[in-house]
């Protein structure tokens, strides 16, 4: 789990509450009307620019920026590096048995494509379009987020001129003008609550993740392309530093490998 995003989130919750509780009670903001104008008009929206299987898949996209952490960099290298050792000891065909203990999929099918005898152009050119569609997956679940973010104030503001609407119908009893005007003001609060705190981080994060996913995957195509060619383990490792920036960058040795 990516800590980090759950502490964001409850610290977000708490200094709201805080905020709410301290200036007078919470009850005035709860509003059931608002709220279906508010979250049933945003996600009425997005239905209607987005294809259903689109919005479904958003929330597993979602997911990942709450409940899957993407692995060290450091810990690609020393794998991959550990690979090009036994490559380089042992031939190529020996990396089959090792890449069958191995979690990540994307590595495993680069590995195998290798041991296969798969020709280095093609061999990228597979590894590459998965990156691809990872992208775009990504991408239609960054861009659903930001219509989510767009819409939730857009519907916010409507709710804020209904309720100004019913408000001056009342006109007539002065003492109902405030009551009136705070739970028109609810729905803009909801709005603006939803896109700051859950919709426009979430598509931030989701954006951020597509990046690190990109760069983990990117380290295994240049790692399986160098083993492939034969190159030292030494120098496997020194190819794939060169992506992370100094500061990032842990031997194997001090990462618990080690490269012959």
């Amino acid at each position: 789990m990516d800590i980090t995003t759950v502490i964001g989130l409850i610290l977000g919750l708490v200094l709201i509450f805080i905020a709410i509780f301290t200036g007078g009670g919470g009850g005035i903001f709860i509003n059931v009307p608002s709220l279906l104008i508010t979250v049933g008009g945003a996600i009425a929206a997005t239905t209607i620019a987005f294809p259903l299987p689109e919005v479904l898949r958003v929330i597993k996209i979602v997911s990942k920026t709450f409940f899957i952490k993407s692995p060290d960099p450091n810990e690609v290298i020393k794998n991959v590096a550990k690979f090009a050792t036994t490559a380089r000891r042992e031939g190529i065909l020996a990396l089959e048995d090792m890449s069958a203990d191995l979690d990540d999929e994307f590595m495993k099918k680069g590995i195998q494509l290798a041991v296969d005898g798969t020709a280095p152009d093609i061999l990228k050119e597979i590894l590459e379009t998965e990156i691809a569609y990872l992208e775009e997956r990504h991408s239609a679940g960054q861009d659903i987020l930001s219509f989510l973010a767009d819409m939730s104030p857009a519907f916010g503001m409507i709710g804020t001129l209904i309720g100004l609407i019913q408000m001056l119908k009342t006109l007539e009893d002065p003492s109902q003008i405030g009551a009136g005007m705070a739970v028109a003001l609810i729905t803009t609060f909801y709005g603006a609550f939803m896109a700051n705190l859950l919709f426009i981080p979430m598509a931030a994060k989701l954006k951020n993740r597509t990046k690190e996913e990109v760069l983990i995957k990117t380290l295994i195509i240049e790692g399986v392309m160098s083993i492939q060619s034969g190159d030292n383990p030494r120098i496997v490792e020194e190819k794939l530093k060169a992506y992370l920036a100094p500061k990032l960058r842990v031997s194997t040795e001090e990462a618990g490998g080690g490269t012959a």
